[in-house]
């Protein structure tokens, strides 16, 4: 079930549905068939005291919310009720939920930006969608007809789109969540569950240009595990990232972590390398025998499949100027490409940053490695990248279906 979950990345197909729920008997869950998600039974009700945005200095990721909220909660044998968008405001849980004590959560990133010409979009919104329903699948959450989710969280950036900052480099971040709310303490698939939505405005990862951090190669602490949760985005994979992270930052200053996973056998060799806590790593050699590669571990199951990855893979594929390899990664080879001045470039990728660059490692043993970072090169690739990432997701430059329009 895991390959067919994580290495074949396919979205589930919709189901049979007996149509909407009315969102009156939202509570009653009436036993009249099992109903999906159906867009067109949205219920919406505004606020009464909607909010201002705030001073674009000013903002803070996750710390700004917007006004309203996407709620649709599902029962067993039931089916989901009628979706609804409300005020933000708390909901009640049984103190004995399944997310709670058992981490039966998942969740989403995704931007919506505001163009030149005033437009709202999404960016590859289908595959936070398809990753969002993966999730859920390897928690034994329910299933749902991920267009109709979409066309929900649409109806939902519409409705707040004031809160958008009319920008470049700000967007408004949307956080789909999906969680076990059954109240018992037994450990088994939930028979109630929640999907929500909100959504927060925020700025750029870098105000005053790119900016490059150092990264603590982490050779004691595994993020995670073949055939676990490495590959969904769920609460789980990110909590216990945070100890080792202020453990880093207090004895390297280094502002992030970036995992290893080691293989049969000690030494460099058998030590592979992961990924960020927050963000895919990609890894920019000149080759030995000529010629450049462009390097990221491959999605064995402990790599989240990163939205913002797969478009930089993409990207530099279709330029065709550099040979694009999906594969392990030693630290022996790194080491060897620091040492031999070949390693040209190190990056990470992600829907807060878009892209991070590195400058340098910290290891355990206290060695410290330089990374070549040159912010005024505007035709390296991670500048390249990184404008031309921005550019589609503010409607500067066409890519396909990328760049949706709400």
């Amino acid at each position: 079930m895991l390959d067919r979950i994580f290495r074949r990345g396919s979205g589930r197909k919709r189901p049979d549905s007996a149509g909407g729920v009315d969102v009156k008997r939202c509570h009653e869950f009436p036993a009249t068939g099992k109903p999906d998600i159906v867009a067109k039974d949205l219920v919406i009700t505004k606020t009464d005291t909607p909010g201002q945005l705030p001073e674009l200095e000013t903002l803070l990721f996750g710390k700004t919310f917007a006004d309203h909220m996407l709620t649709i909660r599902w029962k067993d044998g039931l089916g989901w009720t009628a979706p609804e968008i409300t005020k933000l405001e708390h909901f009640g849980l049984h103190p004995a939920v399944q997310a709670v004590h058992y981490g039966m959560q998942c969740f989403e990133g995704m931007k919506c930006y505001k163009g030149e010409d005033g437009s709202v979009r999404l960016f590859r919104p289908d595959m936070n969608m398809a990753r969002f329903g993966r999730s859920c699948e390897r928690l034994a959450l329910p299933s749902f007809d991920q267009a109709e989710l979409l066309e929900c969280i649409k109806k939902l950036v519409d409705l707040d789109q004031h809160w958008i900052p009319d920008k470049e480099g700000y967007s408004l971040y949307l956080r789909p969540t999906a969680m076990g709310t059954t109240p018992t303490l037994g450990i088994a698939p939930p028979s109630e569950a929640i999907i929500f939505c909100i959504c927060c405005p925020v700025g750029p990862y870098f105000p005053s240009g790119l900016s490059p951090v150092s990264l603590f190669l982490s050779e004691s602490v595994v993020r995670a595990w073949p055939n676990g949760v490495g590959a969904a985005k769920v609460g789980g994979n990110y909590a216990p990232t945070v100890a080792p992270q202020v453990a880093a930052k207090k004895s390297t200053g280094c502002a992030q972590v970036l995992y290893t996973f080691r293989g049969h056998g000690d030494g460099d060799e058998n030590l592979f390398v992961s990924e960020s806590g927050a963000m895919n790593v990609f890894f920019h050699f000149k080759k030995k025998d000529g010629g450049e590669e462009l390097v990221t571990p491959p999605l064995d199951g402990t790599i989240l499949p990163g939205v913002t990855r797969d478009s930089a893979l993409t990207l530099v594929r279709e330029w065709g100027e550099i040979e694009v390899n999906e594969r392990p990664l030693t630290v022996k080879e790194l080491m060897e490409a620091i040492k031999e001045e070949r390693l040209l470039s190190v990056f990470g990728t992600g829907t807060a940053c878009v892209l991070q660059p590195v400058n340098g490692m910290h290891r355990e043993n206290g060695e410290i490695l330089s990374i070549p970072f040159d912010a005024s090169n505007e035709n390296s690739l991670q500048m390249r990248l990184y404008k031309t990432l921005l550019a589609i997701q503010h409607g500067k430059e066409d890519h396909g279906d990328w760049s949706i329009k709400v």
